[in-house]
Formats: structure tokens, sequence, C-alpha cells
């Protein structure tokens, strides 16, 4: 009388890791992205760890995440894993006051961003 278990989000070979709450934008979050979409996973880190962006960080914790799911979770090759898939969507947004002039404020919004990277291994031709 268990619970079934979720259908697989991802194809056969690939493994998912998904970063919710990564605090900035989703513009600045997609300019990382785009950075490694379709790059093979090692590559990938490498271009994220020497990145000056600072949504970098973020991004290659959760690869990071997505390589040790392949590993761990469904038995993946490290070495034949590619970015298949790098998302960005928005998430929450928190909203702050500022004190202005004259007994006024401003609303200030603190964007946060979702960011899904599916690795897919690769048979090496």
């Amino acid at each position: 009388m268990s619970k079934q278990a979720a259908e697989r989000r991802v194809g056969e070979k690939e493994a998912l890791a998904v970063g919710t709450t990564i605090r900035g934008s989703a513009q600045k979050l997609n300019l990382v992205a785009g950075l490694i979409r379709g790059k093979k996973a090692d590559e990938a880190l490498n271009i994220l760890a020497f990145s000056k962006r600072a949504m970098a960080v973020d991004a290659r914790k959760v690869l990071a995440s997505a390589i040790a799911n392949a590993e761990n979770n469904h038995n993946l090759d490290v070495d034949a894993l590619v970015v298949a898939e790098a998302s960005v969507g928005k998430s929450i947004t928190m909203k702050r006051f500022h004190a202005r002039g004259r007994g006024k404020s401003t609303r200030i919004l603190k964007p946060f961003s979702r960011l899904r990277i599916v690795v897919r291994e690769m048979e090496e031709a």
C-alpha cells in the first residue's frame, strides 16, 4: 500500500538538478546558463569556476548536483556527460521598501530565479 514512485521527468540516460531560489534576476542567470549549454560537464564546470559573473557560483553548485545525481542515482558515466539543457525561470520576488524624502517610500524588488540543469550521457564516437 505504499505510494507509487513518481515518473521520471527526464529521459533514461539523463539526470536532473534544480536550483529553486537563486538570488538574482532570471536575465542575469540566463547569461550564465548560455555559457554552458551543450558543453561537456567537466568543461562546463571549469567555465563556471573561472567566470567573473556572480551568478556562476550558484550555477556551478546546481551543475555539480546534476553530475552527482547522474553518478549516484542513475549510474551514468561522469566522463561522458553533456549539459543537455540549462533553462532559467522566475521564482519569488521579495518586496522591501526604502524611505524617501517628504514622508514617501519606494518599493525595492529583490528577485529570485530557478535554474534547471539536465545532463545527458553521450556515447563516445
